[in-house]
């Protein structure tokens, strides 16, 4: 059963404003308390045709300890004027990911910008903590991706892949926001999933 962690099961407010611990949520309306998992939410990240949504699919395949997930299923329910708006984007991530987690596993999304927003979002405070991996796979090898794998030609497109491929492996944080990285370049996608997995059953 998934628990709706914004209605409070004894009065029905909605409100978001719960008081949230490690394991209990308290309405500030009724002070009704009612349990709740507060688990780690990680994030999957990187340039586009870097291999996110295929490794982080993989993973679901190959282990039941998550619940896996794509970030691009958000511009289907989200309000028609609001894909754009990528805090309201990860607001909704973060609730979805609240109410799945209460089946006792941590979610793992694949998304492949905008992670400095994480810590501005008001869903923050539902998690035990939020982490996030890079995947790299340097320019010859992305290029070959984007190029042989998913077959685009824009150049434009590729080079700005590239160099944000460039840039998580130069840096290891995006405004304030830091992250591990995972170089893909030579594994191959149920190695990287393997890998994805110790990286994350590391944080629990």
């Amino acid at each position: 059963m998934i628990i709706m962690v914004e209605i409070c099961p004894n009065c029905g407010n909605y409100d978001p404003d719960k008081t949230v611990t490690d394991n209990k949520i308290t309405c500030p309306k009724c002070s009704h308390t009612w349990d709740y998992k507060k688990l780690p939410l990680f994030i999957v990240t990187g340039a586009s045709g870097v291999g996110k949504s295929t490794t982080v699919h993989t993973l679901q395949q190959m282990s039941r300890e998550f619940v896996c997930l794509e970030s691009d299923m958000l511009y289907s329910i989200m309000p028609h004027e609001t894909p754009g708006d990528y805090m309201a984007q990860t607001e909704a991530m973060m609730a979805f990911s609240r109410d799945v987690m209460q089946c006792g596993k941590p979610a793992v999304w694949s998304r492949a910008g905008n992670i400095q927003m994480l810590p501005n979002a008001y869903g923050m405070r539902f998690f035990s903590g939020i982490f996030v991996l890079a995947l790299t796979a340097g320019e010859a090898e992305l290029r070959r991706r984007m190029t042989e794998g998913r077959g685009i030609a824009d150049s434009e497109w590729i080079q700005r892949s590239v160099d944000y491929d460039r840039y998580f492996s130069e840096h290891d944080n995006i405004e304030g926001v830091y992250y591990d990285t995972l170089d893909v370049s030579k594994l191959t996608v149920q190695e990287a999933a393997r890998e994805l997995e110790r990286w994350a059953l590391g944080k629990l």
